[in-house]
């Protein structure tokens, strides 16, 4: 089922039946949520003239993504990138989507959603093993630091190769932020009470999103980059990526 490799001079896992590469993500313990030092960073670009509207709307919600908290996370694999639309329809074989360009675009699921969660042989990942992965052991506003990201660290297409590599996180990860991709947690707006390790927190209501600086793209001057970081957290609602997740192989699964 799965295929050891090395793609873009990174350990990868491929899933043998649909292609997908899958890197594996060590275990350990981070800091979870917006913290203070973020919102400094987010103060000093607001300051230095780096947004286009007043931040006010996005300090009123930081709470959303606090408090702060150590957790801690197990070994995992997770995709190298969202699913795109030709890997939907592997599960999905007559799977069409409006808001792609091309078959190596990322797919946006609707009202497919639910049945590609039931094909797939995956889960959707815990929104802790989402940012710790988008992380990627850095501590900044996103891995490449403190400063405003830019439209173009919107990846939304996997055709080029050299693209995908050099847009790759520490832990050879692309385009997390890029679209916003659903988690296995349920929508709670704080993380008050929240689980110090990875398991997702279940109930009813819509699911947590974690992105979604691309889905708004072309951007309208409207602070979307405030989506590219890796603490960024919203409620699922109309479309929404996936990037699936799995146990690290055994022996008898390669």
């Amino acid at each position: 089922m799965w295929a050891h490799e090395t793609v873009a001079g990174r350990p990868a896992w491929r899933h043998i039946p649909s292609g997908v590469v899958f890197r594996a993500v060590p275990g350990g313990t981070f800091r979870m949520g917006l913290s203070d030092a973020e919102l400094d960073a987010v103060r000093a670009i607001d300051e230095a003239g780096g947004a286009e509207e007043d931040l006010g709307f996005f300090f009123a919600g930081a709470d959303q993504a606090r408090p702060v908290r150590d957790v801690r996370v197990e070994p995992f694999l997770i995709a190298r990138h969202p699913l795109t639309v030709e890997q939907v329809r592997h599960w999905l074989p007559e799977y069409e989507d409006g808001f792609a360009e091309s078959g190596t675009t990322t797919a946006r699921l609707d009202e497919d959603l639910d049945d590609l969660l039931a094909a797939l042989p995956f889960r959707l990942p815990g929104e802790a093993e989402w940012e710790y992965a988008a992380r990627a052991g850095t501590t900044t506003l996103t891995f490449r630091g403190n400063g405003r990201p830019g439209e173009d660290e919107v990846l939304d297409d996997f055709a080029d190769e050299s693209r995908t590599a050099a847009a790759e996180n520490p832990f050879g990860l692309a385009a997390m932020g890029s679209a916003n991709e659903i988690c296995a947690d349920v929508w709670i707006p704080h993380f008050t009470d929240a689980p110090t390790d990875a398991r997702p927190r279940t109930g009813d209501g819509p699911r947590v999103v974690r992105g979604g600086g691309g889905d708004l793209y072309p951007w309208q001057g409207c602070d979307e980059w405030l989506l590219l970081l890796s603490a960024t957290r919203g409620a699922f609602h109309d479309f929404t990526a996936v990037r699936p997740v799995a146990p690290l192989p055994t022996a008898r699964d390669v």
